[in-house]
């Protein structure tokens, strides 16, 4: 699983999220949380069928936690992690924010439960 990025994200703006599960073939062996968004996706399960089949070749199970928006301000290094998704409902924000942190160590990174 350290071959798969935790986070991949646009680099500006607002855009959907979705709260990733991977776990090994047949549901066994280690599970890890990754987030992937993208301003090009018009509904978070276009995000979901472009991440589906990558990690399904690399032999991982997926399974979409929930969804949100994160509004990337990369020249003031703030990221804010809000809102949900209509077909997989609400993703916990609190795990999203853990896992940016990981990546975007010298970011201010906040979330909450508002829809925009």
């Amino acid at each position: 699983m350290a071959a798969v990025r935790d986070v991949e994200i646009d680099p500006e703006g607002t855009f959907k999220y979705i709260l990733v599960q991977l776990q090994g073939p047949g549901g066994g062996g280690e599970r890890r949380h990754i987030v992937r968004g993208s301003g090009a996706a018009e509904f978070h399960n276009h995000i979901f069928e472009k991440v589906n089949p990558e990690m399904e070749k690399l032999g991982y199970e997926c399974k979409c936690l929930g969804g949100g928006k994160i509004e990337h301000n990369s020249k003031d290094k703030k990221i804010r992690v809000f809102g949900l998704s209509t077909g997989y409902g609400k993703a916990d924000h609190s795990v999203t924010v853990e896992i940016l942190k990981k990546v975007y160590t010298d970011y201010e990174i906040t979330w909450s439960d508002d829809k925009k």
